[in-house]
């Protein structure tokens, strides 16, 4: 059984998360790709975290981009949890947070090497949008947004 839980970036297992999110991404593009700036996590005020069996398994995050807009951070499944629908299950109370915190749409970004990452934003509703803000100038860097009803 999955539990979704609230939390804020200074959880414990939200910061181990993120150093395995970290290091897969390290993996993926090289420790210096320029999307590495904007992993930071500090000032993250809405977490969630997928748990399983009193362990954290998952992680997905979102911060105000505009009055209207939230942007999704920091989403990770741990590889032997994987492809059991958690990132979907994060996702959707991702998605849930924003609507309670009046938002009407999400954006976000991700690195060219996640394909698994694009399977899950583009089943759940993700549309492609232009980069938008500094990430114009990352030609490796693919930005989604869905309308949330």
């Amino acid at each position: 059984m999955i539990e979704i839980k609230r939390t804020d970036s200074q959880n414990t297992e939200f910061k181990k998360l993120v150093e395995l999110l970290n290091a897969d991404l390290a993996q993926r593009d090289g420790k210096t790709h320029p999307l590495s700036q904007f992993n930071k996590i500090s000032n993250l005020n809405h977490v969630v975290l997928a748990v399983k069996e009193g362990k954290a398994i998952g992680c997905g995050a979102i911060s105000e981009y505009d009055l209207n807009t939230m942007e999704i951070k920091r989403m990770y499944v741990s590889p032997i949890a994987r492809r059991q629908r958690i990132g979907e299950k994060i996702l959707s109370e991702l998605e849930n947070w924003s609507k309670e915190l009046g938002s009407t749409k999400c954006l976000l970004f991700m690195g060219s090497k996640q394909p698994e990452a694009n399977a899950l934003y583009n089943r759940n509703g993700y549309m492609p949008i232009p980069n938008y803000g500094p990430l114009k100038d990352i030609p490796d860097s693919f930005c989604f947004a869905k309308d949330l009803l």
